[in-house]
């Protein structure tokens, strides 16, 4: 992974920091929610609020493959996602991908979207060792724009 700044107009100015990839990680583990946008063929893209974790610089999601989102993604697979907070924004364009995990990890997995969601009640995310995840691309931050815009580029 590469950290960049972001490049705007000029009369937007010009960022002169670069947020830290920790800090940017650490705000994608503690969402609660992740607002997802897929591209749905001749119509608006879909947009939909999902649950889920970031885990191993991916982040993990569900939902039944019945879903519209879980369709969309099979059919288009670019997806753009981000936190619901304007002020600390987090961005991140990437491709959705059913994605294998060992048990271990899958366990893992499991125990951290039960702990997240506690309101769903108990062991309501079973282990499972293929979920769809988004894989990113490019992650854009900032909490200060545009003074701290910064782009982390995963090749």
């Amino acid at each position: 992974m590469r950290t960049e700044q972001v490049r705007f107009p000029k009369e937007y100015g010009t960022p002169s920091e670069l947020l830290a990839w920790e800090d940017v990680r650490q705000m994608l583990v503690e969402a609660k929610q992740f607002w997802f946008a897929f591209e749905r063929t001749g119509r608006s893209p879909h947009v939909t609020p999902l649950d889920g974790i970031w885990f191993e610089d991916k982040l993990v999601y569900g939902g039944s493959p019945e879903t519209l989102h879980r369709r969309l993604a099979a059919e288009h697979p670019k997806v753009t996602v981000n936190l619901p907070d304007p002020w600390k924004l987090v961005v991140v364009e990437g491709e959705v991908r059913e994605t294998s995990f060992t048990s271990a990890a899958a366990e893992e997995i499991a125990g951290l979207l039960n702990a997240k969601y506690p309101e769903y009640g108990e062991d309501v995310f079973k282990p499972n060792t293929k979920a769809p995840a988004v894989h990113p691309r490019r992650i854009r931050a900032w909490t200060s724009f545009p003074k701290d815009a910064t782009a982390f580029v995963f090749d």
